[in-house]
């Protein structure tokens, strides 16, 4: 019997009954073949491959991390909480050391999913990262947490979710939100008020081959990493960079995608986008799967794979280089920036969300209450399909004078009709609504 090297756990959750609608990208297919291909290539009979059932989440595990509106009950189905509870499935099984990583190979995916819920979007309604980095935090102490989205598209939820989180290092190499949905995740978006520089965006020219994401990850992500110094390294693992993907624009291989893992060593992967069911998805999660366990994937290949196909243009080399240096630019400068954010004590920002799926807007408002000691805390006000949120939220790290002026400013607001008046404090571990 073949045996890994790093003994890894599989959490697969296919959602064979549940979908968007038939003819959507994220439908019950989906994993139909990366399914077939984990059994074909024999990874049940593979020593130290050990697979995993995914639980519940718990509405209380959703409350901890989003807003949603009107609740959390009303706009999940049981897909919803299985998916993020295939990642709870992989944090437990690698904290509690039954494991030393684990890929969450789940759906529906969650990236685009912001704090604030009033539905789909993006393909997105929670998000499943983010559910699952704050149930690290609450249930087993770690503190420094790195996410790094491979996804082609932005990671615009996670990064709305940490944006003023310097515990949270949040780095997502994309194409270009110019040329491709969200249309964000550009260069100057570098992080909160007490996070300035913790959030880096990468943002590739379309048709990026496997020579430009590894310029990032040797030039970039490592070297951020090891000054970091994360507890945790998670891969939030879409695969719709793939050449095949029917709705991007990017020519990386099955091979890139291995070998990004081999060089990131994430302690746990979660699948996020990637929708050529059966030309990619297959090979690309295989090779995670063995780049993660340790083992040879140097014979995984897509059987139309042409390596003449995929040279990447010197013109297009120097452009990324360029991006490379201008993404430490943005880790180099973040302490002076935070201090001088800290002298404001509240500074606000405005945004407007288009939940793509079912097409409507959400206007939302964030105030960031700042404080010398710790990230402080963040007031949210937003108006969406007739309905209000006035919302505060305590991050695991704020210190307690800002948690109980957060606690005594949600006591004070008054209840208002068609308004959900929410406090989410995540050192108590409470979600209380009026």
């Amino acid at each position: 019997m073949p045996r890994a090297p790093h003994k890894t756990g599989l959490i697969l959750f296919p959602a064979f009954d549940w979908c968007i609608s038939p003819s959507h990208p994220e439908r019950e297919e989906r994993l139909l073949y990366t399914r077939d291909q984990i059994i074909e290539e024999g990874l049940e009979d593979v020593e130290n491959i050990v697979f995993f059932n995914p639980e519940l989440a718990t509405f209380h595990d959703i409350n901890r991390v989003h807003h949603c509106v009107p609740s959390a009950e009303k706009l999940l189905t049981e897909s919803h909480l299985i998916s993020a509870g295939g990642t709870l499935r992989a944090a437990r099984a690698v904290m509690s050391k039954e494991v030393e990583k684990a890929f969450a190979i789940v759906r529906p995916p969650g990236h685009h999913a912001m704090q604030t819920v009033f539905g789909d979007r993006g393909f997105c309604v929670i998000n499943i990262e983010a559910i699952m980095v704050e149930y690290i935090r609450r249930h087993y102490g770690i503190r420094k947490i790195a996410i790094i989205d491979t996804d082609c598209h932005h990671g615009d939820g996670t990064q709305d979710i940490f944006y003023n989180d310097p515990d949270t290092l949040f780095i997502s190499m994309h194409q270009d939100g110019r040329t491709l949905y969200p249309g964000s995740g550009f260069l100057h978006e570098t992080g909160g008020p007490a996070a300035e520089g913790y959030t880096i965006n990468i943002p590739l020219p379309p048709n990026t081959c496997d020579e430009g994401f590894d310029m990032v990850m040797e030039r970039v992500v490592m070297p951020v990493l090891h000054e970091f110094q994360p507890e945790l390294i998670i891969n939030s693992a879409g695969q719709d960079n793939h050449y095949t993907d029917p709705i991007t624009n990017m020519n990386f291989t099955a091979q890139g995608y291995a070998r990004l893992n081999r060089l990131l060593n994430p302690d746990i992967c979660v699948l996020e986008g990637g929708y050529s069911i059966e030309g990619a998805l297959p090979y690309t999660n295989l090779g995670i799967i063995l780049a993660m366990a340790g083992m040879d994937f140097s014979q995984v290949r897509e059987p139309d794979y042409d390596p003449s196909q995929f040279i990447q243009a010197p013109d297009m080399t120097r452009y990324i280089e360029a991006i490379c240096d201008k993404a430490l630019a943005v880790w180099a400068k973040r302490g002076p920036r935070r201090r001088e954010a800290e002298q404001r004590r509240v500074v606000t920002k405005q945004k407007e969300i288009f939940y793509d799926t079912t097409g409507f807007h959400v206007r939302e408002n964030t105030a960031h209450h700042l404080c010398p000691h710790c990230p402080g805390f963040s007031e949210i006000t937003a108006t969406g399909r007739n309905t209000h949120l006035h919302a505060f939220t305590v991050p695991f790290n704020a210190c307690r004078h800002c948690q109980d002026t957060a606690k005594d400013t949600f006591a004070a607001t008054m209840p208002v009709p068609g308004t959900l008046i929410a406090l989410q404090d995540r050192i108590a571990d409470i979600y209380e609504t009026k």
